[in-house]
């Protein structure tokens, strides 16, 4: 196996590079007929080093069927370079980035100002365009650096070789858009969604459904085991009087299934009785108890309540194309007490006029786990959810997407949970990935009309009906059969949504605006379907099927002369680099971004460069240009795996 010989490549060359390091320093060795043995030797373990790290470097460019990160893979020969270069200096800072420029190059490295900072701390004056020609004279060698430049200050520019980057796309042509492995296979949940029994799914829910999916989507096609957790609100006070209304409304409820149709008057109605009625508030009171004890009559009419709810919030996530699993706060409920007592048993629980409190170090705000009439809270049910999937889940991941008001309250539980010793943050990601609110076109809080909070389901009603305006502006209704029209309806009505939501930044609030996103020019899923029809018929219309492209990928060479070719070629292989980007700080509009500018790279190569040239006179294709198509393969073969991991479901015809 290609891999266990690699693995074992890697760990030769661990053993030898510290077997050279020992003898760097010879102690006591005394002898100078030893002394000249031993320089022999190394200059061998130097020589057999170099060998095995070549060969290493051709298995890797040539067995991996997986797409290669060539940022990280930069930073590993520049890592190299400046640990050689300088060899005393402590962690030093390693910054690789695509260039900004092409005229200067692909790539850059600016450690050197960086390093010049550091060695002017340490009293040490050195010019950083010194330590770039330094770590230039220090880079190993690999295969896929053409030349290296230094620029300015202390800038170094990297060329990569045109012949590298065109296997790397042969590759992808034939094993399609495969991540990078992965070191360990680590088990992610996400909480997302987690809308409220008896209430309408608002905008705010719609936010945390669509960010959440999509960071599912990214860690399952990087190969990771993700449990996609819907944290419902169905416990609580509210249930008392929900069931205390249900025995009035429908007092044979138990054995005729009650037809609540509109669970958001039925909620508003009892509320209303709620606080006008002493009586009813008092026998919601008993229903709480009586739903606590789990008295099967309560049960009954509690599940009763939770399933209608949970038939509205299918019919969002089916439009939306969501999987998850419910686990609700009523899940947690048997396992507060033990998450009280064990923070009790450690000492670490206050009494504050009755309650139970937690402080947290370094925390303003306590937790209150017990209130003073012996109930649970918000702060007892988070602690247990998080406590069972660490222990209980084996969880390493653990990524929480709500809004950015409840960052504090997360802050301060995640402070409790490693302050009792349930993780280590430096071993378990544990995070908060808030967003901001959603805003109406008016830059208010989004709401209709008459001030009310907008139906999701109205919403996705409404995007359907302008999508399909849209499409029948462009007379797509002339052309498409009317299964393809409806198609064409829904991804583009859904994906406009989701991506309008995921190409801003999740921190900042956002403007809710159709007009916006069912534009088809600029920054927009409605731009980004069209162009990746278009992509997709390019094929078709040369009369080129798959075996054909799969023929070509396996037989020519993609050409990388012209310098569109070469700058899409470049976009395409940023890929791996984007997602690695995403995994680390959870922002997904750093794809958006990646889809958009490969969209119009290709534009720009498809206006230069002709794929097909055809017969001015009868339009006849006279010649097709067979690398260039499969840089049209490769755009849409890296769009599609975009769109998927937005949840984009494009479609063939539009």
């Amino acid at each position: 196996d290609v891999d266990d010989e690699g693995r074992c490549s890697e760990l030769e060359i661990h053993s030898l590079t510290a077997e050279l390091e020992s003898l760097k320093n010879p102690q006591g060795l005394g002898l100078s007929s030893h002394l000249d043995g031993l320089r022999e030797e190394n200059a061998k373990l130097k020589y057999r080093l170099n060998v095995l790290k070549r060969s290493l470097q051709e298995e890797r460019s040539q067995c991996s069927k997986t797409m290669m990160n060539i940022n990280q893979r930069l930073q590993e020969i520049f890592g190299e370079a400046i640990r050689e270069a300088c060899p005393d200096l402590e962690n030093p800072p390693l910054a690789v980035t695509p260039n900004q420029q092409a005229k200067f190059g692909d790539y850059q490295c600016n450690s050197a100002m960086a390093m010049a900072q550091m060695m002017k701390s340490k009293g040490l004056k050195v010019n950083p365009r010194q330590i770039a020609e330094n770590i230039q004279q220090n880079i190993p060698d690999n295969e896929l650096i053409e030349k290296t430049e230094i620029a300015g200050p202390g800038f170094i520019n990297v060329h990569l070789k045109r012949s590298f980057v065109s296997k790397l796309l042969t590759n992808l042509l034939l094993n399609g858009v495969q991540p990078p492995p992965l070191e360990s296979k680590k088990k992610v949940v996400v909480d997302f969604s987690s809308p409220n029994i008896a209430k309408e799914m608002h905008v705010g829910h719609l936010r945390s459904t669509i960010i959440g999916d999509s960071m599912c989507r990214l860690f399952e096609f990087l190969g990771y085991d993700v449990l996609r957790l819907n944290h419902v609100g169905d416990w609580g006070t509210q249930f008392g009087m929900l069931i205390a209304h249900l025995q009035d409304k429908f007092p044979n409820y138990l054995t005729v299934s009650p037809p609540i149709g509109d669970l958001q008057a039925f909620y508003k109605e009892s509320k209303k009785r709620f606080d006008e009625e002493e009586d009813f508030k008092k026998r919601a009171y008993q229903c709480v108890v009586k739903l606590q004890s789990k008295d099967p009559a309560f049960i009954k009419g509690w599940n009763l309540i939770c399933d209608v709810s949970r038939n509205e919030f299918q019919k969002v996530y089916n439009c939306l194309d969501i999987q998850i699993i419910e686990r609700g706060e009523s899940f947690y409920q048997e396992k507060m007490t033990a998450v009280v007592k064990e923070f009790e048993a450690k000492g670490l629980v206050e009494m504050d006029e009755g309650r139970k409190i937690v402080f947290a170090p370094g925390q303003q705000i306590p937790l209150t786990v017990v209130k003073s009439d012996g109930g649970y809270t918000y702060d007892t049910s988070d602690l247990a959810a998080l406590r069972h999937r660490l222990f209980d889940e084996k969880a390493d991941i653990i990524i929480y997407v709500t809004d950015s008001g409840q960052g504090t309250h997360f802050q301060v539980v995640f402070a409790a949970a490693q302050m009792i010793g349930w993780y280590d943050p430096n071993v378990t990601r544990v995070e908060h990935a808030g967003f901001g609110v959603v805003l109406g076109e008016d830059k208010k809080k989004f709401k209709t009309r008459s001030g009310d909070t907008v139906r999701l389901m109205d919403l996705l009603d409404e995007g359907l009906k302008r999508s399909m305006d849209k499409l029948k502006e462009k007379d797509r209704d002339k052309v498409l059969s009317t299964e393809d029209l409806t198609k064409a309806q829904r991804s583009v009505a859904f994906g406009c949504i989701k991506y309008a939501d995921l190409s801003h930044n999740r921190i900042n609030d956002y403007v809710f605006s159709f007009d916006k996103m069912l534009d088809d020019r600029g920054n927009t899923a409605a731009y980004l379907l069209y162009a990746f029809t278009r992509i997709r018929s390019i094929a078709r219309l040369a009369n080129i099927d798959e075996a054909a492209l799969r023929k070509a990928a396996e037989t020519t060479e993609v050409l990388l002369e012209h310098d569109k070719e070469w700058k899409l070629g470049k976009c395409l292989l940023r890929f791996p680099e984007i997602l690695q980007k995403i995994l680390d700080d959870l922002l997904l509009h750093t794809l958006c971004d990646y889809l958009y500018e490969l969209a119009t790279t290709f534009t720009e190569f498809y206006d230069s460069c002709y794929c097909i040239e055809k017969d001015r006179q009868t339009g006849e294709v006279v010649k097709v240009n067979m690398w260039r198509m499969l840089l049209c393969d490769a755009t849409a073969a890296i769009m599609a795996k975009g769109f998927d991991i937005l949840g984009i479901n494009p479609v063939s015809r539009m």
